[in-house]
């Protein structure tokens, strides 16, 4: 179990939203590559970071603190939002990005995804975001008619690294991840998934492993953290027993 503590991004800061609404933003770092290094010290494996600004607007728009981020930790970085088109994939790939997460890009243009993940074996996520099961988009500001299975399946064969599944109702919440749609996902696919939303306390990831879902990769970790309810270093125990007990 891959645990990424996430760095949300907007108007440079490191922020965190509730479900979503950019007018909820709590800011906990002003200097998002100071908190990168946090991370890294703590011992994670892996960065998820989200360009906020970037997912509204429909390109990135914190380029400038990424690459702090970047340049601040040699940890791998996953990184979503405004990323719509192949230039936006390629130039953040070049950047040293290891994972570009394409999230609207999957409902709107299927066969970016599907080129791009083909051109980069192992670096291209796809971002599923659902509100009651339906996938949304545009920085979760429209809903659309697709569901959140049928939209994975489209990606089934295409050789995508990892869907990053977000139950936005408990983003930034909680209110504890959502096990029993995560794992309702994963059994529909073979694609590994990272859960991500909700994440409370370190008995979420013991649910989430609890589950025995065949293809749950990891999870993601935001506001627990930052508020101090989940111990980093107690978490990565909890996750590396897991690993070795499959071992």
């Amino acid at each position: 179990m891959i645990l990424f503590p996430a760095i949300d991004l907007k108007d440079g800061a490191c922020v965190r939203l509730k479900r979503g609404a950019m007018e909820e933003a709590t800011i906990y770092n002003r200097d998002p590559a100071a908190q990168a290094k946090l991370f890294a010290e703590a011992g994670f494996q892996w960065l998820h970071c989200v360009d906020l600004n970037g997912a509204f607007e429909g390109r990135s728009a914190n380029a400038d603190a990424i690459r702090a981020i970047r340049a601040a930790i040699d940890l791998p970085i996953q990184l979503g939002g405004g990323i719509r088109d192949r230039a936006a994939i390629e130039s953040w790939l070049a950047a040293g990005i290891a994972r570009v997460i394409l999230g609207t890009a999957a409902l709107r243009d299927p066969a970016l995804v599907k080129e791009a993940a083909k051109a980069h074996p192992g670096r291209i996520a796809v971002g599923i975001d659902a509100r009651g099961g339906k996938v949304a988009v545009e920085g979760w500001a429209e809903t659309s008619d697709m569901e959140a299975a049928a939209l994975a399946r489209r990606f089934e064969d295409a050789g995508v690294a990892a869907i990053v599944f977000t139950d936005i109702s408990r983003d930034g919440m909680l209110q504890g991840v959502n096990v029993d749609a995560t794992a309702t996902l994963s059994n529909s696919v073979q694609i590994p998934i990272i859960a991500s939303g909700g994440v409370a306390n370190e008995a979420d990831i013991e649910k989430l492993i609890a589950a025995k879902a065949p293809n749950i990769l990891g999870v993601v970790i935001g506001r627990a953290l930052y508020d101090g309810r989940i111990d980093a270093r107690a978490a990565l125990r909890l996750a590396t027993a897991v690993e070795n007990s499959v071992d």
